[in-house]
């Protein structure tokens, strides 16, 4: 008898054992589905937070503005005039570089947005040496430019400014007008450029098809709904479309910053006159020099074709 109440306490010490661990088990789940619930929340909030700092602050990724001027055109023994351009109550600075030959054509240059015209002495006077007279130009928020922060639209606006200035003040015909963007300042370059079909040409220099797409090549934005973010859209690829002057294209063929298919497209979009040229071996900054003469004959031929004073 006794043994039978042993045997009994034995199995009721066991069920109360096994009850215990399941219910153990069963708090261990409910705590990691708490958890579980806590991380995914904080993730939720984490990418909220990322998409509106990308929306709201994508200014300061898009532009690096620098105020420090390194270098003048007198580095390079070349005559210059410093242009100062009102706009809204404020001023963009810029350099008139003049061919000694009054006729000459013009060229207005848009630089990236890492630059200021203190990178581009150098530059201006290889295009110079083309026999060209050169307008250089800081973006609000550049070089000696008005402080205030750029923009799409404000930097679509200086460009405005700038040939206001060759057109108006200078009262040089539109047709012997050629604009030139590099990387960000081809997108501006475009945007003029379809505003003013009887310039003489365009020509762009490792530019990209739109900021979207420019993010997108990166694979960590792709997590993000890019068409809400993105406000800066840049949309080269739309507007080249309607461009109506002859356009010629330069990329590198060895550019990690934009790479070269985006030129490919650029120039499949675009009307009549057009040329592509890849560059072998070039990368986002030396197009020119990679280049060599195939570069230098190519722009030379350029302007030569469609520059009115090229054909009085």
């Amino acid at each position: 008898m006794i043994d039978n109440l042993i045997f009994i306490n034995i199995i009721d010490t066991g069920d109360r054992s096994q009850s215990k661990d399941i219910l153990l088990d069963f708090e261990d789940l409910l705590m990691l589905k708490k958890l579980g619930f806590i991380v995914t929340g904080v993730c939720v909030i984490l990418y909220i937070f990322i998409c509106l700092i990308l929306r709201f602050g994508q200014t300061k990724l898009i532009f690096q503005p620098d105020d420090l001027i390194k270098s003048t055109p007198e580095k390079y023994n070349l005559y210059y005039e410093d242009v100062w351009i009102a706009i809204d109550q404020e001023k963009i600075h810029g350099w008139w570089i003049p061919y000694r030959q009054k006729t000459a054509p013009v060229l207005l240059y848009f630089h990236g947005n890492g630059s200021n015209n203190g990178d581009l002495p150098g530059i201006a006077a290889m295009f110079n040496q083309l026999k060209l007279s050169v307008l250089l130009i800081d973006y609000r928020g550049y070089g000696k430019s008005s402080p205030r922060f750029p923009n799409e639209t404000r930097v679509y606006e200086d460009a405005d400014a700038a040939w206001e200035y060759l057109t108006k003040k200078r009262q040089i015909k539109p047709q012997n007008i050629f604009i030139y963007g590099h990387s960000l300042g081809g997108a501006i370059a475009i945007n003029l450029a379809i505003k003013h079909p009887q310039m003489a040409g365009l020509i762009t220099e490792g530019t990209f098809t739109s900021m979207k797409e420019i993010a997108g090549f990166n694979r960590a934005f792709r997590l993000f709904p890019l068409d809400w973010i993105i406000t800066q859209r840049f949309d080269s690829i739309t507007k080249i479309k309607s461009l109506q002057t002859p356009l010629l294209i330069f990329h590198g063929s060895a550019d990690q910053t934009i790479p070269a298919y985006m030129a490919q497209k650029l120039f499949n979009a675009a009307p009549e006159p057009k040329q592509l040229v890849i560059i072998p071996q070039a990368t986002h900054n030396n197009v020119h020099q990679a280049g060599g003469q195939e570069y230098f004959q190519t722009l030379q031929r350029f302007i030569q074709a469609n520059s009115e004073a090229a054909h009085p």
